[in-house]
C-alpha cells in the first residue's frame, strides 16, 4: 500500500533554511503527483507546492513562490521541498500527499487538499523572528 513519510522539519531561525524530504513506498511517483502543504496554528491546510507524475511540472502558492522550490530523485521514489529565505509566517505541520487525476489536472493550481488521496504524517517547521 502506498505511504508516505515526511522528515526535515526542524527549527530555524528567520532567513534560514531547510529541506523537507517526502519518501513515498508502495507505489511509484511515475504514476502520482506529489502535494505539499501546511498547516499553521489555528489555520486551514495550505496547498504549497505540487510536483507531477513526471517530474516536470512544477507550481507553487504566491506565498511561497521564489522561495520554494520543489523538486524528486526518481531513483529514491522521494520528493523534495527546498524552503529558503524562511519567515515566521512559514511555521507550521507541512504534509505530503499523493494525487491520481488526469495528467492535465496534475498541478494545474496550487494542489487542494480535498483532491488528494494518501498523506503522510507531517514534520513541523518552527521560525523564529
Amino acid at each position: 500500500q502506498l505511504q508516505l513519510v515526511e522528515s526535515g522539519g526542524g527549527l530555524v531561525q528567520h532567513g534560514e533554511s531547510l529541506r523537507l524530504s517526502c519518501a513515498a513506498s508502495g507505489f511509484s511517483l511515475n504514476y502520482f503527483a506529489i502535494g505539499w502543504f501546511r498547516q499553521a496554528p489555528g489555520k486551514k491546510r495550505e496547498g504549497i507546492s505540487c510536483i507531477d507524475n513526471r517530474g516536470n511540472r512544477t507550481i507553487y502558492a504566491d506565498s511561497v513562490k521564489g522561495r520554494f522550490t520543489i523538486t524528486r530523485d526518481i531513483t529514491k521514489n522521494t520528493v523534495y521541498l527546498q524552503m529558503n529565505s524562511l519567515k515566521p509566517e512559514d511555521t507550521g505541520v507541512y504534509t505530503c500527499a499523493s494525487f491520481t487525476g488526469t495528467q492535465q489536472a496534475m498541478c494545474a493550481r496550487p494542489p487542494d487538499p480535498v483532491e488528494y488521496d494518501y498523506w503522510g504524517q507531517g514534520t513541523q517547521v518552527t521560525v523564529s523572528s
